[in-house]
Protein backbone atom coordinates (compact mmCIF):
# COMPACT_ATOMS: atom_id res chain seq x y z
CA UNK A 1 0.00 0.00 0.00
CA UNK A 2 1.26 3.47 -0.80
CA UNK A 3 0.74 6.88 0.76
CA UNK A 4 1.50 10.33 -0.65
CA UNK A 5 3.00 12.72 1.87
CA UNK A 6 3.54 16.38 1.00
CA UNK A 7 5.86 18.39 3.25
CA UNK A 8 6.27 22.17 3.39
CA UNK A 9 9.93 23.27 3.33
CA UNK A 10 11.65 26.48 4.40
CA UNK A 11 12.00 27.57 0.75
CA UNK A 12 8.18 27.77 0.53
CA UNK A 13 7.92 24.74 -1.75
CA UNK A 14 6.08 21.54 -1.05
CA UNK A 15 7.92 18.26 -1.56
CA UNK A 16 5.94 15.08 -2.18
CA UNK A 17 7.06 11.60 -1.18
CA UNK A 18 5.60 8.18 -1.73
CA UNK A 19 5.72 6.05 1.40
CA UNK A 20 5.04 2.31 1.30
CA UNK A 21 3.30 1.21 4.48
CA UNK A 22 0.51 -1.17 5.47
CA UNK A 23 -3.11 -0.05 5.39
CA UNK A 24 -3.21 0.04 9.19
CA UNK A 25 -0.09 2.18 9.54
CA UNK A 26 -0.30 5.12 11.90
CA UNK A 27 -0.33 8.42 10.00
CA UNK A 28 2.40 9.70 12.31
CA UNK A 29 4.68 6.85 11.22
CA UNK A 30 3.92 7.57 7.55
CA UNK A 31 4.72 11.27 8.15
CA UNK A 32 8.03 10.56 9.88
CA UNK A 33 9.11 8.18 7.11
CA UNK A 34 8.66 10.96 4.53
CA UNK A 35 10.24 13.57 6.82
CA UNK A 36 13.38 11.50 7.38
CA UNK A 37 13.65 10.75 3.65
CA UNK A 38 13.48 14.50 2.95
CA UNK A 39 15.86 15.35 5.77
CA UNK A 40 18.52 13.00 4.35
CA UNK A 41 18.29 14.59 0.89
CA UNK A 42 19.73 17.80 -0.57
CA UNK A 43 16.56 19.88 -0.15
CA UNK A 44 15.99 22.78 2.29
CA UNK A 45 14.74 21.85 5.75
CA UNK A 46 11.10 20.69 5.88
CA UNK A 47 8.67 21.60 8.61
CA UNK A 48 8.37 18.87 11.22
CA UNK A 49 4.81 19.96 11.96
CA UNK A 50 2.44 17.07 11.35
CA UNK A 51 -0.41 19.56 10.91
CA UNK A 52 1.27 21.19 7.90
CA UNK A 53 1.73 17.91 6.03
CA UNK A 54 -0.76 16.47 3.58
CA UNK A 55 -1.11 12.69 3.79
CA UNK A 56 -3.19 10.79 1.27
CA UNK A 57 -3.70 7.13 0.57
CA UNK A 58 -2.98 6.07 -3.02
CA UNK A 59 -5.70 3.59 -4.02
CA UNK A 60 -4.67 0.08 -5.10
CA UNK A 61 -3.91 -0.09 -8.79
CA UNK A 62 -2.85 3.58 -8.90
CA UNK A 63 0.57 3.09 -7.27
CA UNK A 64 2.24 3.58 -10.64
CA UNK A 65 1.54 7.31 -10.47
CA UNK A 66 4.59 9.50 -10.81
CA UNK A 67 5.02 12.10 -8.10
CA UNK A 68 6.24 15.51 -9.19
CA UNK A 69 7.68 18.31 -7.13
CA UNK A 70 5.57 21.47 -7.33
Amino acid sequence: MSWMVTLLATDGRRYAYRVHAPAGALLGDVFWSAFHCHDEGPHPRASDSFDLAEIRHIPAGREHLTIHQH
